[in-house]
């Protein structure tokens, strides 16, 4: 009986608390409408939320996104009317959670599927846990975007890299995940390749050190300088020009780069010197006698 009679006293309390503005409140919605929803706060008050206070997203849809029986948290904007009525704000306690819950996303390099939700000078708006976030143009791909507007509406696949809770500044990138896939991408390429592979490249760039060849898909090789031809060179543009299509022979393949070769595919244009070896016999009798050498001279005088 005595426990029943403090919870009493608990709701009675309860029911008589006051809202200072401010305060983070939870309740159930009771009623949605287009302009406002309404909350049970367990109070001899009921909360407000109009439509502007439930989330920052333009896009946002009370109909389609919120529900009679729903739990939300919500942030005091003003106390009792008069009229029995608490106007809250869902958006500002969204808030308030969002930058915790957006903090770990970057802390752990979460991967987050959005909608484009506007375009500014120098970059597109997109809505991440009701956070207003901005991505740069230079941060949505991985080539120069020459038009933001054709982002509009699209769905993209971003990260969060940069949070400011007091100055509610929220930055993500497309690109960095973007870098991430192009890189195992060329390392599946790269592990698909074996050592001994003849190729056709074209030279991409020549240094002191070497030349790069175009493989194809994306993929490039080095032929050291030592590699280049059998005859001693300086420089390997003595041999080659950027544009040169050459068959190479991958050498060595390691921490993701190719060795190449053009040296072994070489063939042995000089001849060894060939040196004649006579097979003298002392057995048997010998093709020339000492009579038939000396049988030309005239040995009388």
């Amino acid at each position: 009986m005595s426990e029943t009679m403090e919870q009493y006293e608990q709701e009675i309390n309860a029911s008589f608390r006051k809202f200072e503005e401010g305060d983070m409140v939870t309740g159930t919605i009771t009623s949605v409408a287009d302009d406002e929803i309404t909350l049970d706060l367990n109070s001899y008050a009921q909360g407000v939320v109009k439509a502007l206070e439930v989330s920052a997203d333009p896009a946002f849809s009370i109909r389609d996104n919120m529900e009679v029986g729903q739990e939300v948290s919500a942030v005091v904007l003003s106390g009792d009317d008069g009229e029995g009525s608490v106007s809250l704000s869902i958006r500002q306690a969204t808030e308030i959670l969002a930058w915790d819950k957006l903090k770990e996303y970057m802390e752990n390099e979460t991967n987050l599927s959005l909608t484009v939700g506007g375009v500014v000078k120098g970059g597109v708006i997109t809505y991440v846990e009701g956070i207003r976030g901005f991505i740069p143009a230079s941060m949505l791909s991985l080539s120069y975007v020459e038009d933001l507007t054709t982002w509009l509406k699209k769905e993209i696949t971003a990260r969060v890299v940069e949070i400011d809770p007091d100055k509610k500044r929220l930055i993500l990138s497309c690109r960095v995940i973007l870098k991430e896939q192009q890189a195992e991408e060329r390392e599946r390429k790269i592990n698909s390749i074996a050592v001994g592979t003849v190729l056709e490249g074209t030279v991409e760039s020549l240094q002191t050190y070497g030349a790069f060849i175009d493989l194809g898909d994306g993929i490039s090789g080095l032929v050291h300088i030592s590699q280049i031809s059998q005859k001693r060179i300086k420089k390997p543009a003595e041999v080659l020009s950027v544009g040169d299509k050459v068959k190479v022979k991958v050498i060595k393949i390691a921490d993701g780069k190719i060795g190449l070769s053009m040296k072994v595919l070489e063939e042995v244009t000089e001849k060894p010197e060939t040196i004649e070896v006579f097979d003298y016999k002392e057995t048997g009798e010998a093709s020339t006698s000492l009579g038939s050498l000396l049988s030309g001279f005239d040995f009388e005088e």
